[in-house]
């Protein structure tokens, strides 16, 4: 028999079995730090920050251990429609069904939302390119007027160039089909496609992003004042969906390193 202590045969277990506690422990407070910046995340873009860290992980894990310590997402119901199609401006047949997007600024999808304050709503206008999901456009105004898109349109022009053979796509709603707004539109030679009156999936990019706001920001906040949304709202599509936030189309990068990474490819195009 060999001569070692009883102690020998106990301490490696201990030992193992402490560290597996305290790797997990750590990776629960690495879970936990994701879902605090990103808290509509579930456990597969989670599963992929981690990987992104640098760490090799079962996505399985990750589920059971958001569930175990409460980090799964919970989500709210469908936010209600804004579009009013009944009006007599001229609408546009639909020039991006079955088109391959394959550049920025080849198509810009939009879409108007509503946000929920304390005496009433705001609303919100976005402008996204389609090859990328960026926000390059947006407005936020208590009434859902077609100021509200002009702005968010200006802006979009603002931030972006080489627009030729651009397609700007939107639903049939009035503050798109106005003359105002089409007159922008046609002054920078910019195509005009609608979806099909009533048909949501032809527009399911920018109701994609809206779902996304709702659940991942408007839902978690309790906004009471119009400068309640000014200052989230911006924060948000800027700092965190822009910029951070890992889009499963992209695959699982932010919408600004996919633009980064195309131009990074094509040194001779402009960036913007």
């Amino acid at each position: 028999m060999l001569k070692l202590a009883k102690s020998t045969y106990y301490s490696h277990p201990i030992k193992t079995e402490r560290s597996t506690q305290k790797n997990e422990a750590d990776l629960i407070d690495r879970i936990g730090e994701i879902i605090c910046d990103f808290p509509g995340y579930g456990s597969r873009r989670v599963t992929k920050q981690l990987r992104l860290d640098g760490l090799t992980i079962n996505r399985k894990k990750v589920q059971r251990l958001m569930r175990e310590n409460s980090l799964l997402c919970q989500q709210k119901k469908r936010f209600i429609k804004t579009t009013n199609s009944n009006h007599s401006f001229l609408c546009y047949p639909n020039l991006i069904n079955d088109l391959v997007i394959n550049k920025p600024n080849q198509v810009w999808v939009s879409d108007i939302t509503y946000i929920r304050i304390t005496t009433g709503f705001v609303f919100l206008a976005v402008i996204i390119d389609a090859f990328s999901r960026k926000v390059i456009g947006y407005s936020l105004s208590k009434r859902i007027k077609r100021n509200l898109t002009i702005s968010a349109l200006k802006m979009a022009l603002i931030n972006r160039n080489n627009l030729l053979g651009c397609i700007h796509h939107s639903d049939q709603g009035v503050q798109y089909a106005c003359n105002d707004y089409t007159s922008l539109l046609k002054q920078y030679n910019i195509q005009i496609s609608m979806s099909r009156k009533g048909n949501p999936y032809d527009n399911a990019m920018a109701e994609s992003f809206m779902k996304t706001l709702k659940y991942e920001e408007v839902y978690l906040w309790n906004y009471e004042t119009y400068e309640d949304v000014k200052t989230r709202i911006p924060f948000f599509i800027q700092e965190v969906y822009n910029s951070k936030r890992l889009h499963s189309a992209l695959n699982y990068v932010s919408p600004q390193d996919f633009e980064d990474n195309y131009f990074n490819q094509h040194p001779v195009l402009n960036h913007a």
